[in-house]
């Protein structure tokens, strides 16, 4: 049983029939958020152990209602809530190799080859088609953005918007990928799985599209702010956002460059 530190030095100690100025608190308290719970010394904290890890195992119950891995290692405030049941799709909308056993067999032959796939004459109006449908889906889920919506309720929607305009949403048993869009809180880099924690005034929600059509995926991608965020949230989404248009950019400009001297690059 060992303590750790706390800031504040105006506390008094817990242990029944102490009351001394303590400035200790347990670590597992800390973890659950604990207030009001501090030691003046080892042997306080040790003498009443029995009794303090009852206050565990009452403040554990209730953390462990909404944070599916209450013992995991998170690297911010951000918990995984519970998930829904997978959506279904109608029969008619067509499916990709993987939606049934959750394999991706033509990308892993794809993978395999050194060919790089150049789209046809033919191909490139139904890849333009797919990804306009994409965007139409990624802008549903943008107007439902705000505080006290729910990703899964994003993710419904995303799904029934899929439906809509006769889609499969990409995302959904990919690799066995349980939802239907991907939805990444604050924190979290990306491929976030929607689930029941409602969107908090402060947070950026990036919202990952993909939709599949006529034999071909539009995918793509955009952050949104939730309600009122700081400064530092606005500054890292706009530096994403400008790198990411650098990067188009030089692009452009590397294959205007070698296409002019008939070189290729990847």
């Amino acid at each position: 049983l060992t303590f750790v530190f706390c800031i504040s030095m105006a506390k008094v100690c817990t242990t029944p029939g102490c009351g001394k100025p303590s400035s200790l608190q347990c670590p597992t308290c800390l973890k659950l958020k604990i207030e009001d719970s501090y030691f003046c010394s080892q042997e306080c904290f040790k003498s009443s152990w029995a009794e303090h890890k009852l206050v565990h195992k009452r403040n554990k119950v209730v953390a462990d209602k909404n944070d599916m891995w209450p013992d995991f290692q998170y690297t911010g405030k951000l918990r995984a809530y519970p998930q829904t049941p997978r959506r279904t799709l109608p029969l008619h909308i067509a499916r990709p190799d993987y939606a049934a056993a959750g394999i991706p067999e033509s990308e892993r032959i794809a993978k395999a080859s050194s060919h790089m796939k150049q789209l046809s004459p033919g191909e490139i109006p139904k890849m333009k088609a797919v990804c306009k449908l994409g965007r139409e889906v990624l802008d549903v889920a943008a107007r439902a953005i705000r505080p006290g919506v729910t990703t899964d309720e994003i993710d419904r929607l995303v799904h029934e918007a899929c439906i809509e305009r006769d889609c499969y949403p990409s995302p959904l048993n990919y690799v066995h990928f349980p939802k239907s869009c991907c939805t990444s809180v604050n924190e979290v880099i990306c491929h976030g799985i929607p689930d029941t924690r409602e969107l908090e005034d402060g947070d950026i929600c990036n919202v990952d599209i993909t939709v599949y059509r006529d034999g071909f995926h539009g995918d793509l991608n955009e952050t949104m702010f939730v309600g009122d965020v700081s400064d530092t949230a606005r500054k890292l989404v706009q530096c994403a956002y400008d790198s990411m248009m650098k990067g188009i950019s030089i692009g452009t400009h590397t294959h205007t460059h070698t296409h002019k001297h008939i070189i290729s690059y990847l």
